[in-house]
Parts: structure tokens; sequence; C-alpha cells
């Protein structure tokens, strides 16, 4: 009774509070449009927003420019992500190699990426290429800094015990470094996932044909403020998508985090295993002989 209460009561204290404060943001966005804080052109209505976005969903113009910046973030998350951890994990193992990559790790990081777009669509063209690339650059350094911090944040008792043992480097890089270090890692690629997205559409302002910066762009200038809100809307449900696709590999993969879970979910099975258990055997069928009938045919 208790694990079929515990759902709810978690679906119940994870929506409840961001309902609550949607309800205060609402009503001090239409407060504010009552009083004429801020003007209709600039902020508009809650309701035109939500109506603009209902129409872009259920048209035919929304899909393609959101195909084309869920491929250009996704491809540009996956590369930053190779070459951070492509370039973070020999930092980690070898200290001349962190002395020489930690630099210019730093350095790309404080260079604005607003200055670095043009040069990057100067050299990759127009396409998706340059926005890959840019999305990429943006998420390369939360997941450098966040697996080199990882693999040097591993207990130096543990790697101790695994030298008395007689480990390999390879055996203790696999079975003590890596695990230790997946959940800082995993904090690092959740916060690219959305850096990623950031950096697609900066490039899609700059140069693009398509996209949903490119609308957002459109929509502005024509001063359709509702549907510009609605265009920030769905890449908002983007960016939660693709963290939400991140905290479920995370749970996958670092399962160990979750103990209280598996605890949860082994007592549940043992739940059932002892309902099967105690459960009456299913009577014998009428095809079934008896002991009696089979003692005459025997005779």
């Amino acid at each position: 009774m208790a694990s079929k209460l515990a759902l709810p009561r978690r679906i119940h204290q994870a929506v409840t509070p961001p309902l609550i404060f949607l309800v205060f943001l609402v009503l001090f966005w239409k407060l504010a449009l009552w009083n004429e804080w801020v003007s209709e052109t600039v902020i508009p209505h809650p309701e035109d927003v939500v109506y603009s976005f209902v129409d872009l969903v259920f048209s035919d113009i929304i899909w393609d420019d959101t195909a084309a910046t869920l491929w250009e973030t996704v491809a540009g998350f996956v590369l930053g992500a190779v070459i951070a951890l492509s370039l973070a994990i020999p930092s980690g193992l070898w200290e001349t190699m962190r002395r020489m990559l930690h630099p210019y790790a730093i350095g790309l990081q404080v260079t604005p990426r607003i200055a670095v777009a043009p040069i990057i669509i100067a050299w990759a063209g127009f396409g998706y290429s340059s926005k890959i690339w840019i999305a990429a650059i943006i998420a390369f350094f939360p997941i450098y800094v966040n697996a080199l911090t990882g693999i040097l944040t591993v207990d130096e008792e543990s790697r101790e015990m695994f030298r008395s043992l007689g480990a390999s480097r390879w055996q203790s890089f696999s079975r003590l470094v890596v695990p230790s270090s997946l959940p800082i890692m995993f904090a690092g690629l959740k916060t690219a996932a959305g850096l990623a997205l950031v950096g697609a559409v900066v490039g899609e302002f700059i140069s693009a044909q398509r996209g949903l910066g490119v609308l957002v762009q459109q929509f502005s200038y024509q001063l359709a403020v509702d549907d510009a809100f609605a265009v920030i809307l769905i890449l908002m449900f983007m960016g939660l998508l693709l963290f939400a696709l991140m905290e479920w590999l995370e749970r996958v993969t670092v399962f160990w985090l979750h103990d209280a879970r598996l605890v949860a979910r082994t007592r549940r099975r043992q739940a059932r295993a002892g309902k099967r258990a105690h459960r009456p055997p299913d009577p014998p069928s009428s095809s079934t002989a008896t002991p009696s009938e089979t003692a005459g045919l025997t005779r």
C-alpha cells in the first residue's frame, strides 16, 4: 500500500511547486500589463503566447526549423563531448599534459563566443557545420572541467588499495577512476546539453536560413512578439527534453547513486515473489485422472 502511494506523492512533490510559481508568475505578468507597467508590443499577454504556441505546433511552419536546431544541438553536443573527454581523460592521468592544455581550455572559455562565431562561420560556411562547431565549442568547457575534476578527485586510499592488490593501470582506470568520476562528469554533461542549444541558436542568429533562432528574429522584426515568445517556449521545452535525457542516462549509468530507488525496487520484487509463493495452487483440471481412477485403470 505504501509503494502505491509513493508514486503519486512523488509526482505531487515534483509538479505542485512549479505550478504554484507559474500561477504567481502569470498573475504578475497580467498585473504588469493591466497597470501598463510594460507595453503590449514588448510583452504579449500569456494567453496570446499560448494560442501562438498551439498554432505553431499544429502547423507545418515550425517542424523543419525545429529539426534543424535539434540536429545542430545534438551534433554539437556530441562533438564537444568527444573532444572534451578525449582531452580531459589523458589530462587527468598525466600531469604534464594537464599543465599544457589547461590554460588554453580556460582561454577558450573566457573568450566571448559571439566574437568567435563569425570567424567559425567564415571557416565552416553558412550551413549546418558552422552551427555545430559553435555549439561544440560552447559545450566543450563544462564537460572538460567536470571530467577532469572527477578524475582528479578520486579517493587516494582507494587508489592505494588497488595498487596493493596488484591491479594494472587499466584495471584501476576502468574499475575505480571511471565509476568515481561519472557523477561529476554527468553534471558537466547536463550543463553542456543546454549550452549546446544556446550555441546553435547563437549561430542561427548570426547567419542561417532555417532554425528556431531564425524564426525568433523574423517574428521580432515583424513585431509578432507573441509568436516570438512561442518559439522561445519551444526552445525551452527542447532544452528541458535534452536535460531530462541526460538525467535518465545518469540514472541508468550511475545507478549506485540512486540506492533508495534500488532498495524500493528490490522490496517490490520481494513482495510480488511473496504473493506468488502464498498463492494457493491451481485445482486439478477435469482431464487429469485422480489417484483412484488411476488405480482402477491399472487393475
